[in-house]
């Protein structure tokens, strides 16, 4: 979508959107008179102007109301008053806003449309955005979400502070969104911005947002969130009868082969078949996108979780899980950690990608920050081996307080042909490597790293919805088995279990 079509799209007021997304009639403003600064006479006209203009008495709409049953308290920017902008009295009632939304545990959906701080009001209007931050930082750190839809336009300093801190942001389609306006850059550079760079649709292709959809829809993505965010589960779980399964009497060798069947079930089909609700993420919300991972907030039965996994490549992609993955995978860990929210990981990789790129985007140290991150997560973790477990790739997404493979799983520091090469300086020993190294589940079960294992009857590909259920009710059930366990008891567990490896009585 074209700057010029942007403008010449019509844009909802803050009251419209209020409208269009909360339930019919349970909107109660939470705005207080304003108090404005000592103007000149100059920005007192502006003022005035503004609020004949807008119908409202500032720039930003305050209060809380119902969405699908939810409630939610509110932050919408009116940019009709003076482009939105933000000055002290503005940001003094955003901050409230939150304040108020903490206390009393509600999330929060902010819904910006700025040009940025108020130039009349200076220096102070820019600073002011560092208290906004403040109170945005302590309603996440209370374990509460902020979900962040982004209007045309929103720049300046309100994209630089609470217009981008969302656990979850969305954004209103063909938006323009970013730090610098347009007409600033033209204004200091001389020439016109590049096209298309800063829309909506842009950002979301550049992993910095999660979806780009019309106000109309809103509600519906607010409402599966919320769901999965704040469901707390209270109905016990029964065991399912995976819990007897025991590892397939087949060597390593044939399991590899196996896990290999192009049309085994892999994280996708585990979400389609196996979840009972789904809300996919993008990115790292920093500028990357990478193929290779998948992030999302799910519900397995009634047990709500982060999920983060590999995804298998199609015939005709190379999703080889790339540094940027490992990045989102850790946004996914720090969503898990403030949401309250335990972690699942799903492990499926042939191996980390092998690259200039990779090494120059820091593969390795990625994959140290993923382990540094995952052993001492302050949430519970499962992790699910789904089939492939290469290498680092492999590892990065391993620690958990409770690991369920499936039958026909593995996991190694190299693909066996790999470890081959190095041994023997030929691929062709894969076959005995495999066995020698112990890369099957028989042998990560013996060892105490596999606690649960869900049977393949014969071969998940063959039976793929069936062996993505019962992965679910698996998943569902050791995900309720420490629901109930203080974090401060999962974490010394996770690390003994790594500590006590290959140890013999």
């Amino acid at each position: 979508m074209t700057t010029e079509s942007v403008l010449a799209t019509r844009h909802l007021t803050a009251s419209e959107l209020v409208d269009v997304v909360l339930d019919t009639g349970s909107f109660t403003s939470w705005d207080q008179p304003v108090v404005d600064p000592d103007p000149d006479e100059a920005y007192r006209l502006d003022l005035k102007k503004a609020r004949q203009k807008s119908g409202t008495d500032e720039s930003v709409l305050t209060g809380e109301g119902l969405i699908r049953g939810h409630r939610v308290a509110i932050v919408v920017s009116e940019f009709a008053f003076l482009a939105g902008s933000i000055g002290l009295s503005a940001a003094d009632r955003i901050v409230d806003a939150i304040e108020r939304a903490t206390c009393e545990g509600l999330p929060v959906l902010a819904g910006p449309a700025s040009g940025g701080t108020r130039m009349q009001e200076g220096t102070l209007a820019f600073l002011s955005m560092v208290k906004i931050t403040a109170a945005v930082r302590a309603h996440r750190d209370a374990g509460h979400p902020y979900l962040v839809y982004l209007r045309h336009p929103t720049t300046g300093g309100v994209m630089g502070s609470w217009g981008s801190l969302g656990h979850v942001t969305v954004a209103e389609p063909g938006a323009l969104l970013g730090f610098l306006g347009p007409r600033v850059y033209e204004a200091l550079y001389g020439k016109k911005f590049p096209e298309n760079v800063q829309v909506a649709e842009n950002l979301f292709n550049h992993g910095l947002i999660d979806a780009v959809v019309p106000p109309e829809e809103l509600p519906e993505i607010i409402d599966r969130a919320l769901t999965i965010l704040i469901g707390k589960a209270t109905v016990p779980v029964a065991a399912p009868e995976t819990v007897r399964v025991r590892p397939s009497p087949v060597g390593a060798w044939a399991s590899i082969q196996i896990s290999r069947n192009p049309r085994r079930p892999d994280l996708r089909q585990l979400l389609a078949h196996g979840a009972y609700d789904v809300l996919p993420l993008n990115g790292t919300g920093e500028g990357e996108n990478d193929p290779g991972l998948i992030l999302a907030l799910a519900r397995f039965g009634r047990q709500s979780c982060i999920v983060l996994g590999h995804v298998r490549p199609r015939p005709s992609q190379d999703t080889k899980m790339g540094p940027a993955s490992l990045r989102e995978a850790r946004r996914g860990m720090r969503l898990a950690e403030e949401l309250g929210l335990p972690l699942l990981t799903v492990i499926d990789t042939a191996g980390a990608a092998l690259s200039k790129e990779a090494e120059e985007g820091g593969m390795a140290g990625e994959i140290a920050r993923s382990l540094h991150e995952l052993i001492g997560l302050r949430s519970a973790t499962v992790s699910v081996l789904l089939g492939q477990g290469a290498g680092g790739g492999a590892l990065a997404l391993l620690p958990a307080d409770r690991t369920i493979a499936a039958q026909h799983s593995w996991l190694s520091p190299l693909p066996p042909e790999g470890a081959s090469a190095i041994v023997h300086r030929t691929t062709g020993f894969a076959p005995a490597m495999s066995e020698a190294q112990g890369v099957n589940v028989a042998s990560l079960f013996a060892n105490g790293i596999v606690d649960h294992i869900v049977d393949e009857r014969p071969d998940a590909a063959e039976e793929g919805r069936a062996f993505c259920q019962r992965m679910a009710a698996a998943i569902e059930f050791e995900l309720f088995t420490l629901s109930s366990v203080p974090v401060a008891e999962l974490l010394p567990r996770r690390v003994s279990k790594f500590r006590a490896m290959g140890r013999r009585a």
